[in-house]
């Protein structure tokens, strides 16, 4: 009960320290979100928790080389007829106290490099199983990115629908002007309202996209749910003719180095490489060594005996008169007697059976498989299938890659020409709007064509919003495979 409420304490003490952080914490840079989604996210720590349990593989695998060492023991009661364990001979009748004790050692000297083998699967599965962390980390960092720019998107499409609302406003105040003094009729103000309760209903929509784009930052980052997030916002600049130092085929070869999802395929398909060999050790005969020590002890011995103290014997030569069993004809026996030369002590105390009882034993074993089910031939089977499957593993994994870099190299190109493309729209759609409102103020056009200017302009420029962010992270996502920093 202690322990539980230990660790709900603990949880408290966690969700508190997370919630001031993120209340104290508001506003957040790139580097900052991806600094805590790393220690944060539970797919790296899943990661993690799989390079642990990796290393204690290949850990167990390397202590599998050295001799091990058992102790055993045991302590019993017996009653009514039983064997004594210190004479192997049958009492009767008499409750026995024993107890047994040994240890052993085996180690094996040759086993068809088994062992060998097993030790450098275990290392390569180890550094795999660390590219793959890497590759987790990536993973998050990549859609920190892809939500932080999010966020920047939907801020700024935010701040060209409040001005585009902004410039109604000021419409509406001059021509409302204009109305009441009898320059405009009053159908021009009902038009601009009308206009203006659209534009309001943009802003609202954009503030609804601007927020569920800082939820989704905030899902990514793991941040307790009333946490308040906002994002530093940075300064970009946007090469209008940006210069692709390198080619697709180019940065896929840098990326062939440097990205770790590839590098844990190599990983995998060698270790699936020397599993093979491991599992052929199981066809060659294993040799092994193996020593011990056994003793024991029974209450049954604790009795007077004789112990020998290593003189000369007494030889008694005098007959011996006996009778047979069950006759009254003696019987003279003329066998001299012989008396060892010892004493009676009156027990046999448990440290000298202990001692007197001990047996040491050192012997060499070799087993030679000759038929056992074909288990051993489906083991290596298995593997040459494992390496296979990794082999073609590795080559989807760098095929992948360079569709995504050749996707990227390519994306690049067409997100800068359709930048290029939007900047020009957006300034031409200004200057016919400057020219249209000039002509709506003095009456010479109607509404509607000064509706479709103003409409043309916001989109033009929600284009270029749209056109500039996906260059920006397109651009990113090529950096990425070239290894270079993933900031602003």
């Amino acid at each position: 009960m202690m322990n539980m409420k230990v660790i709900r304490a603990l949880i408290i003490l966690l969700l508190c320290s997370v919630g001031a952080f993120a209340q104290e914490k508001t506003e957040w840079t790139l580097q900052e979100c991806i600094d805590y989604a790393l220690e944060n996210n539970l797919n790296v720590m899943r990661s993690e928790l799989n390079v642990e349990s990796q290393n204690i593989n290949y850990d167990q695998a390397r202590w599998s080389r050295i001799p091990n060492a058992n102790a055993n023991g045991s302590y019993s009661y017996s009653w009514g007829r039983s064997i004594d364990p210190t004479t192997n001979l049958f009492v009767d009748n008499q409750r026995i106290v024993s107890a047994n004790g040994n240890i052993s050692s085996n180690v094996t000297l040759f086993n068809g490099l088994r062992l060998h083998n097993t030790v450098k699967q275990n290392r390569l599965s180890y550094e795999a199983s660390q590219k793959d962390l890497l590759k987790a980390k990536n993973d998050v960092i990549f859609d920190v990115i892809t939500f932080y720019t999010n966020v920047l998107f939907s801020r700024e499409l935010l701040e060209n629908a409040r001005t585009q609302l902004k410039s109604t406003d000021q419409q509406v105040d001059l021509t409302k002007r204009q109305v009441d003094v009898g320059a405009l009729p009053k159908s021009n103000l009902l038009d601009l309202q009308a206009q203006k309760a659209t534009n309001e209903l943009n802003v609202v929509n954009r503030e609804n996209d601007y927020k569920m784009a800082k939820i989704q930052l905030k899902q990514i980052l793991q941040l307790p749910p009333n946490t308040e997030i906002d994002i530093v916002v940075p300064e970009i600049d946007v090469e209008t003719e940006p210069v692709m130092e390198l080619s697709a085929i180019e940065i896929y070869k840098i990326a062939l180095n440097a990205m770790p999802e590839v590098q844990s395929a190599e990983l995998s398909k060698q270790s699936a490489e020397v599993g093979v060999q491991a599992a052929r050790g199981n066809l060659y005969p294993t040799l092994s060594l193996q020593g011990g020590l056994t003793t024991r002890y029974s209450d049954a011995a604790d009795q007077p005996r004789f112990v020998p103290d290593g003189g000369e014997p007494t030889i008694d030569p005098t007959p011996v008169i006996g009778y047979v069993q069950g006759s009254n004809t003696p019987v003279i026996s003329n066998q001299p007697r012989v008396t060892p030369s010892g004493q009676i002590v009156d027990g046999y105390a448990f440290g000298d059976q202990i001692d007197d009882n001990l047996s040491k034993f050192v012997s060499l074993n070799l087993s030679i498989p000759i038929f056992n089910g074909f288990s051993a031939r489906a083991s290596v089977q298995r593997a040459k299938i494992s390496y296979e499957q990794a082999e073609i593993n590795e080559k989807d994994t760098k095929y992948q890659l360079w569709r995504m870099i050749e996707q990227a190299y390519f994306d690049v190109i067409a997100a800068i020409k359709s930048y290029n493309a939007s900047e020009t729209q957006v300034a031409a759609r200004e200057e016919s709007f400057r020219v249209m409102k000039q002509r709506y103020d003095i009456g010479a056009v109607n509404f509607t064509n000064y509706q479709i200017a103003e409409n043309d302009l916001f989109q033009a420029k929600s284009d270029l919003l749209r056109a500039k962010y996906d260059y920006i992270f397109k651009l990113k996502i090529l950096d990425f495979y070239q290894g270079k920093p993933l900031d602003f």
